[in-house]
């Protein structure tokens, strides 16, 4: 089950640029039915009741063009629950990842 999540009320700062979501043998994994290669973004989650540092997924064919410190937008966040042999825990995944006009890259692109 994908859960899509409302964002309205976190502020999403990238903790670590995007890099090739890869598999044990350090090959880039793709998107099963399109072929798109897959990128991990690390984000840190902030609202009022403290921050969380997530990695998310975006199936791309370039990395999302965001830079460490940027305040950003996950496109259509979904938490994907998962358990495999003994273990569980939530994935995450958006269509893109957006900087927030006006945050640290836009401003700096702008001089």
């Amino acid at each position: 089950m994908r859960l899509v999540i409302d964002t309205s009320q976190v502020t999403f700062t990238v903790g670590r640029e995007a890099q090739p979501k890869t598999d044990q043998n350090g090959i880039q994994r793709v998107e099963r039915s399109t072929n798109v290669p897959m990128w991990t973004v690390q984000l840190v989650a902030m609202d009022r009741s403290g921050a969380e540092v997530i990695s998310v997924t975006v199936a791309a064919a370039q990395a999302p063009k965001v830079t460490t410190g940027t305040v950003v937008t996950p496109v259509e966040l979904q938490a994907i629950p998962w358990a495999q042999n003994g273990r569980n825990g939530v994935a995450f995944r958006a269509i893109d990842i957006k900087a927030v006009s006006g945050s640290k890259t836009s401003a700096n692109s702008a001089s």
